[in-house]
């Protein structure tokens, strides 16, 4: 196909730098003003907080040059940057505006405003690819407020569950009210679906949420996938009895068992440290007093990796383990797994055509696994996926989550790079 469209060198410079780092930590900063909790970030879906970010991201969607901008039937703010032609693909790009409760201000926020600023760079240059581009600020990924999560891109994936509708948060309010209050047009929501025929894919710049980055040197890192994940709890019935009269052998104890199969699910991930985390991330002890033997404790499981079968492998090992600690000890236990996600690869084309642009950038290529869930996750067999992790600091949701303006700003030409890159491909 012959290109007709400019291919900018050296890399845009417009008056107002889109792409400058400062300039979007600037907006950043901005959205994070928009909270239920005077004093902290906590945006939660569908909140009024919620509803002033979205009028805010549409305004710049709109100042960057994105026509059509509109809320979709789950609170998505979308705009569409149209192709050089008719008939053309589209490829989606953001992240999610909704936030944990006291949260920092870039999970999520910095993937839609960096896609934003992209845009506007293309805009300022008057650059149409021969693909459309449509920028997703999606309403519900952190799955605070409502049971379930992910709604807003599994609309777009053709996935939703119209039983999450009915969902109540914790004030009695279905997501369905919630959806007619904050003005979606909730009936809508099969409209939401794209046509995989009709897309090149789906790509999501976001901050690492993990150390690796900072580890290793490196602003930015192509992600490989987002891992799967094996989430339950294992209860642990023993006999409870007074701590004094009690003799040691012929106790039962629930507790001490239990932190025996903790250590073994620690173990277990240690064995294969490379590719699997294991954790163990809240216990309940009923009935606890100071001077009773634990009869009864529950503790979580959480199990993931990029590989599906390791996964499963390693559940089973921990639930061989648990059997066995709990013979050994007298008590009884079992291991209920409630929520099973697969993993979720990153397409390969696109993963190493992000890998060029950023060496392109002359910064080190890493990769590395994303073991948070994203919403980039949904599409899976669905839309060839992409992610570009940015170095952060301090890990992710809470209020010292940082990314610095720089690393930001190199994020954001990377991902402008990219789409120029898919352009000239194509």
């Amino acid at each position: 196909m012959n290109k007709v469209f400019p291919v900018p060198q050296p890399a845009p410079a417009p008056t107002h730098a889109p792409l400058d780092g400062t300039a979007i930590t600037a907006r950043l900063k901005e959205l994070a003003a928009f909270s239920d909790v005077p004093g902290e970030l906590t945006r939660l879906t569908l909140t009024p907080a919620h509803k002033r970010a979205a009028a805010q991201v549409s305004y710049w969607m709109r100042e960057a040059g994105l026509t059509q901008v509109h809320m979709d039937a789950t609170g998505t703010i979308i705009g569409r940057y149209p192709a050089d032609r008719a008939n053309a693909k589209t490829l989606l790009i953001g992240s999610h505006i909704d936030t944990v409760r006291n949260a920092g201000i870039y999970d999520g926020n910095l993937g839609v405003l960096t896609a934003i600023a992209a845009v506007e760079a293309l805009n300022a240059q008057g650059i149409r690819l021969p693909f459309a581009i449509e920028v997703a600020a999606f309403a519900d990924e952190e799955g605070v407020r409502f049971l379930s999560t992910l709604t807003s891109s599994k609309a777009v994936a053709g996935i939703f569950d119209p039983k999450s509708l009915d969902d109540v948060d914790p004030q009695g309010i279905s997501r369905a009210e919630a959806l007619r209050s904050f003005g979606a047009p909730v009936e809508r929501i099969a409209e939401c679906r794209r046509n995989p025929d009709d897309m090149l894919g789906y790509v999501e710049v976001h901050i690492e949420q993990g150390p690796v980055l900072e580890a290793a040197g490196a602003p930015l890192g192509i992600v490989t996938g987002i891992a799967g994940a094996s989430r339950g709890h294992v209860r642990v019935r023993g006999e409870a009895g007074h701590s004094g009269t009690l003799p040691m052998p012929m106790r039962h104890d629930a507790l001490a068992a239990a932190a025996e199969m903790i250590l073994a699910v620690e173990a277990r991930g240690r064995t294969d440290a490379d590719a699997l985390v294991a954790t163990v991330g809240t216990l309940i002890i009923a009935g606890s007093a100071v001077n009773v033997v634990p009869g009864e404790v529950q503790f979580s499981l959480d199990v993931r990796t990029l590989s599906d079968d390791l996964r499963r492998r390693a559940v089973e090992d921990i639930r061989t383990a648990v059997a066995q600690i709990a013979a050994r000890r007298g008590v009884r236990a079992s291991v209920d797994i409630g929520h099973e996600v697969p993993a979720a690869p990153c397409h390969g084309p696109l993963k190493e055509r992000m890998a060029q642009v950023v060496d392109s950038l002359g910064l080190p290529v890493v990769r590395l696994p994303s073991g948070a869930g994203h919403d980039a996750m949904v599409f899976r067999g669905i839309l060839a996926i992409a992610m570009l992790f940015v170095r952060s600091q301090n890990g992710s949701h809470n209020p010292r989550e940082y990314a610095s303006p720089a690393d930001i700003g190199l994020a954001a030409e990377a991902l402008y790079a990219f789409l120029i890159k898919t352009a000239a491909e194509m």
